[in-house]
């Protein structure tokens, strides 16, 4: 972990785009609430094609000129170099300087992959187009990506994205601080020393976690699972059992040397502030060790 220590913290909200009018609304009520501790970023995922294309570009540009710098999710798949490369143009020209580079997700009823195939070649392809406009953020996965046919295999995608131009990266969430630590440990014996920032999924709704898990391959651990079962429909005890268990993650994660948090807001604000202000994150939590 030595090698995060050296890195100034950031701490960062992330937004999905909202379909309708109602959800446009609390966004921005999310948003206020959340532009009051000052974070560094928020950022907006993206799917490929179409209208939800179109709603992440619309999210993006609105809280972009808000004030608070907001990263769009950015992913290859499905789509040409030209289209891309006019994405990037479009983010330029409103003001954006900071990207998260994807691979993504087929869409389905989507045939081809498109021109890049993987996220270091949309890194590479984002440096040839734009320079240095855009800071980078990569996906990394402390637990291995659930497509991966090997850790080993895990670690060199990610390396490639390194080499290829990545500034920093944000890990899928996880809630066994351990997978991170030794995830770092891999990365410094192979030279690779980015800033990976743990990515938290506060605990709300014990069936949506474990739908969100099951699909992204991020492990509940049994005691976590178990007592959350016990709960049942008591909704209130799981959301205390929930930040209680987060909280304590978060604060291993940064007296570790984590170089800051990235959460996973699921357009609500309270589960995240409850857990900011449980660490007490000010100014001095944004100077490392």
């Amino acid at each position: 972990m030595e090698s995060q220590k050296q890195f100034k913290r950031r701490f960062s909200f992330e937004f999905f785009p909202p379909k309708t009018d109602a959800g446009k609304e609390k966004l921005q009520t999310v948003r206020g609430q959340l532009a009051e501790v000052d974070p560094d970023f928020f950022s907006v995922t993206f799917g490929a094609g179409g209208s939800t294309r179109d709603r992440t570009i619309e999210t993006v540009i609105n809280l972009h000129k808000q004030g608070i710098s907001t990263a769009p999710h950015l992913s290859c798949v499905g789509g040409t170099r030209q289209e891309i490369g006019e994405l990037l143009d479009l983010y330029r020209e409103n003001g954006v300087n900071r990207i998260v580079a994807l691979r993504g997700d087929m869409p389905s009823g989507m045939g081809a992959a498109g021109e890049l195939r993987y996220a270091n070649e949309l890194v590479s392809f984002i440096r040839e187009h734009s320079g240095d406009t855009f800071n980078l953020e990569v996906a990394a996965y402390p637990e291995f990506h659930p497509q991966a046919r090997t850790a080993e295999e895990d670690l060199k995608n990610f390396a490639r994205k390194v080499e290829a131009g990545a500034n920093s990266a944000i890990t899928q969430y996880f809630f066994n601080p351990d997978s991170y630590f030794y995830f770092i440990d891999r990365l410094e014996k192979m030279g690779v020393t980015i800033p990976v920032v743990p990515g938290i999924m506060p605990i709300v709704n014990f069936s949506n976690l474990t739908r969100f898990s099951d699909m992204c391959g991020a492990e509940i651990p049994r005691w976590i699972r178990k007592q959350l079962e016990a709960y049942g429909d008591d909704s209130e005890s799981i959301r205390q059992f929930g930040e209680e268990v987060v909280t304590n993650m978060c604060e291993k994660l940064l007296e570790a040397g984590a170089p800051g948090l990235h959460f996973y807001t699921l357009n609500q604000a309270e589960p995240s502030l409850s857990i900011w202000k449980n660490l007490g994150i000010g100014e001095r939590e944004r100077i490392p060790f």
